[in-house]
């Protein structure tokens, strides 16, 4: 039976972060699976997303975390391995690695970062993971020669505390088929860019290279990200371009439901245009145990 995940994302903002740890708080107690928080390094009004993350962990007791997505030209991949295996060890086995291969490349290079091609930036995340994963091989010596990255005779370690997922935050074509021959998952980016038409196409791409590389294409999770409000009242869902999801509980329910059986998803984080209680409460008590139903049946 196939096993669904449900979260929230939520920005770390710096003159709010005090309320993040309180939705992190909610989340865990209404029993979510996943909360992912933003990671923008470059912008002046976000706090840095592995700290807000650490602080999290510790808040927390069982849910799963991971940067929604971890902006890897401003993060070695070396480092980030031990920020990653040190925050899995911190919590029992609790993170995840959520990677992007870059955005926003006006901000990164003011930043002292890199200004890549997208060609570039896809050799580069290539290059990270093998360095991440290597890292994470205790009583080995890592060492590696890429066109981006360069590790010389680092001893790797330590090991996180169960097998971190990488999931990447692909969007063009061969960024997709890189996901299908070496990511663990798929963290598809909010519509804003990838729209809802490219979804399932997108959900293709990764199954084929998943299968042309020897491995299990059901093995990759699949996550979607949806930006929206639950109101109280029906409304008209139209799941294109990069148009918000505005509906009741059961509405909402429904776009999970076809997501999952029509579109292959198989985890749902729910982005909230409006980041209180309210809509994380409504989320987690009528949202989801709603789609479940469906699922279920």
């Amino acid at each position: 039976m196939m096993e669904y995940r449900f979260g929230v994302q939520v920005a770390p903002e710096a003159g709010g972060l005090d309320g993040v740890r309180a939705l992190a708080r909610v989340a865990d107690q209404e029993g979510l699976d996943l909360l992912g928080i933003q990671d923008h390094p470059y912008a002046a009004g976000l706090g840095d997303t592995m700290a807000v993350l650490a602080t999290v962990l510790a808040d927390t007791e069982r849910l799963r975390v991971f940067p929604d997505v971890a902006s890897l030209p401003l993060r070695g991949p070396a480092v980030l391995a031990k920020q990653a295996a040190t925050l899995d060890l911190l919590s029992g086995g609790r993170f995840e690695l959520a990677l992007g291969a870059g955005a926003f490349w006006p901000a990164i290079a003011a930043m002292g970062g890199p200004d890549r091609t997208a060609g570039e930036a896809l050799r580069a995340l290539e290059e990270a993971i093998e360095i991440i994963r290597a890292m994470w091989r205790p009583g080995e010596t890592v060492r590696a020669g890429g066109e981006h990255y360069t590790v010389k005779g680092v001893h790797a370690g330590p090991a996180p505390a169960h097998p971190v997922g990488i999931w990447i935050g692909s969007v063009g074509p061969k960024a997709l088929a890189l996901t299908g021959r070496i990511g663990d998952g798929w963290a598809a980016p909010i519509p804003h860019y990838l729209p809802y038409e490219r979804w399932r196409e997108s959900q293709d791409v990764i199954t084929r290279a998943a299968e042309d590389a020897g491995r299990d294409p059901s093995a990759i999770t699949r996550i979607a990200q949806l930006v929206g409000d639950i109101t109280e009242t029906p409304g008209t869902v139209r799941l294109r371009g990069e148009e918000p999801i505005r509906t009741d509980a059961a509405g909402w329910a429904r776009v999970l439901a076809d997501l999952a059986t029509e579109t292959g998803f198989d985890s749902f984080v729910y982005w909230p245009e409006d980041t209180g209680e309210t809509q994380l409460r409504r989320w987690t008590r009528e949202v989801v145990p709603a789609a479940l139903a469906l699922l279920t049946a």
